[in-house]
This record gives C-alpha cells, structure tokens and sequence, in this order.
C-alpha cells in the first residue's frame, strides 16, 4: 500500500487555511503518495472538491484520521481526532506545542510522531519550511491593510483642486518577518513609515524599505533570529522613547511575540491616551496576550478617541495564498523522506529532529519539556 497523507477540514473557529493545495497534491502523487481529504475541506479557503480531482474524498474527519499515515494540518485537531488516529502515525502542522501539555502527552501516549512547525530550526535550508514566516508576512500585510481602512486620513500624499493631503505617519513596531511586510505593505500605499525593534541588527532591514528607524538606545539580540525578554530597566528605557514616537504617529501596528510565551506589554495606557484623536492601534499579537494595554483579542475597543484593534486568525483572512503558502512549506518540509511511496525518516536530520515534539511515547523536545513541566 502507498503512503496515505490525510487532510482534515480545520475546526477551530475563524480558521479557513488548508493545509494542502492543488498544485502541491500533484506533487505528493508525483512522490508514489495517496492523499485522502475530508469533503468540503477546501471550501473555506475557496478549493472546490472538484479541484482535487485524484484525491480520494471522505465524509468525516475521523475517517481520513483513521486512515492516514501522515496527517496534515493548519491547527492541532481536537482530542478526538488524535484518538482516531493510526498508533505510530505521523502529524504535521501548527501544534501549538508550548499551550497544551495534556494534548503533547496524549499524542505521545497515541505513539504519534509529531511534528509541531513552530519548532522548526532557524537556519538557512529550513527558510523554504518556514510556515512562521510564510504566515508572518500575510499577517504583516494584513495588519496593514487594517490600519489604513479603519484610519480616518488618507495613507498617501493626495493633491487635489483645493490643496494638498500629508499622508498618514505610521510607527510599526518589530521587525520580523510580519513587522516587515507590514511596513513595505504601508509604504506601498504612500505612508510615512517609522519602526522601531529592540534588535539592533534591523535598523538596516527597515530603512531599506524606507522606513525610518526608532532609536531607543535598547538591544534585545537574542538566539534563533528572536529577541530576548527584556530586563526591566530596559524595558523603562524603551517605554520612555518610544513614547514620543507613539504620540506623532497617525497609525500604530505592533507585531513582537515571543515563541512560547505571552506577548511583551510595550504599549501602555498612557501611550495611548496621549496618541492623536482618531489615531488606530492594531495589536498583530492580539492572540497570545497583546503588546498593547488594553487589548482584547477578537474585538475593537476605544480607548478615549483611539481605536484599538485586537485582530484574530490574521492569515485566515487571505486563505488562498495563506494556504499555497503553507503547503508548500509542509511539502518541503516532508517530501525529502518520502522515497517511492514510503516514508524514511531520517533522525540524523537536524531539521527533522528539531521540528519534532513527540515521538515513540514520549514528548522529545527539550524545551517543550521544560515549558510544560514535563
């Protein structure tokens, strides 16, 4: 028998991504694979079942979980479907691995083999893996988009009969990925783009784009391409720059996460309350706590005469190319140890091993461990 990949409709509220596309399931089929994908699972992200043409299509969830040597995913599916998988299955995608120690547990005591992308080595040949970034930079363009609808001036320079408009002055804050496609994004629509990140390194990055770089006298260079915590005297020091900047902006999106723990606070209420009347927040980190005080995830708040805006599933908002991009990244990411229809994992891989978060009963990522209390 050919190695089944199963995928499942997502089910967590507000996700449309799919964690496979047409082109990409050719290419699986092309490797000796057989895809078997739940009905109406493409629907969400506008993928007809009639697009996927030689895959093989099922009622249920538990049906494709149940069959599949390799599960694909967008989120981590519910306890439910990991009881319905294959004992020694293998599973990819979003696992969220340092938000749920019972869901790490189950799926090692289910002998799943799983690998949890947010874990993914931060080198050079895991780039064309990298569903953090892929999904960065249409969350970074969204935010923008965000900002510029619900600002109430103009982004752009405009002229007209009776005089001229100054655009809009935007304050992006990190310069990741996300950070940076939100500031291109931004420019591109003919704002003024400030940006500010605690890692020093990225002062190059945001001026080539045209934007110009915040200097709070705070470095925050940390390991992995991410920033350390900050100290709180560096944070003080931080706060008391950044202040000024926050004020004269028109349109402020912050985008600074921490992998495994809850988004920095560098916004505070009294930033806010001396922001300009009309002037839009958008918090990118809305989900796992918020840079900004005030911040609900999922909701628009007024915080005086600024709007804050805690956007949710940012990526799931644009779900065609946010789930071709996604599938490309889990393709490259496991079509190297799919050989004539089976698969070969190969442990002595440092991308592999490092991606992994469980595997032959027990939870193996060293820092999931400690996270959890495992």
């Amino acid at each position: 028998m050919p190695l089944t990949l199963g995928v499942l409709a997502e089910m967590l509220p507000g996700e449309r991504r799919l964690s496979v596309v047409p082109d990409v399931v050719k290419r699986y089929l092309g490797l000796g694979a057989r895809v078997l994908m739940q009905k109406g699972a493409g629907a969400p992200a506008h993928f007809r079942d009639e697009d996927f043409a030689e895959v093989t299509l099922v009622d249920s969830a538990a049906e494709v979980a149940a069959q599949a040597d390799v599960l694909l995913c967008v989120q981590a599916p519910s306890a439910e479907l990991i009881g319905a998988m294959k004992p020694g299955a293998v599973l990819i995608g979003l696992l969220q691995p340092w938000s749920d120690a019972e869901r790490a547990k189950r799926l090692a005591d289910k002998q799943i083999t799983a690998f949890a992308m947010e874990l993914l080595p931060r080198i050079s040949r895991a780039q064309s893996m990298d569903v953090l970034s892929s999904q960065g930079a249409v969350a970074g363009y969204e935010c923008a988009l965000i900002a510029a609808d619900h600002s109430p001036k103009f982004f752009p320079m405009l002229t007209y009969a009776a005089g001229t408009i100054r655009p809009a002055k935007v304050l992006v804050i990190g310069a990741g990925v996300a950070g940076l496609q939100a500031i291109a994004t931004a420019r591109r629509i003919g704002a003024m783009v400030e940006a500010y990140d605690v890692r020093p390194e990225t002062r190059e990055q945001i001026e080539s784009l045209g934007a110009k770089f915040v200097d709070t006298g705070v470095s925050a260079a940390g390991t992995g391409g991410y920033a350390r915590e900050l100290t709180e005297e560096e944070k003080g020091k931080q706060a008391e720059r950044l202040a000024k900047a926050v004020a004269q902006c028109d349109a402020l999106i912050t985008t600074a996460a921490i992998p495994g723990k809850q988004a920095p606070k560098i916004i505070t209420a009294d930033m806010i309350a001396r922001m300009k009347p009309g002037a839009v927040v958008v918090d990118m980190a809305a989900e796992t706590g918020g840079n900004v005080e005030g911040t609900v995830a999922g909701e628009k708040t007024r915080v005086g005469d600024v709007l804050v805006i805690g956007p949710t599933h940012i990526a799931s908002r644009m779900p065609v190319h946010a789930s071709e991009m996604i599938a490309k990244n889990l393709f490259n990411f496991i079509s190297p140890f799919i050989q004539d229809g089976a698969l070969a994992l190969d442990w002595e891989d440092e991308v592999l091993a490092g991606t992994c978060l469980t595997h032959a009963g027990e939870v193996r990522h060293a820092g999931v461990k400690q996270v959890l209390g495992l």
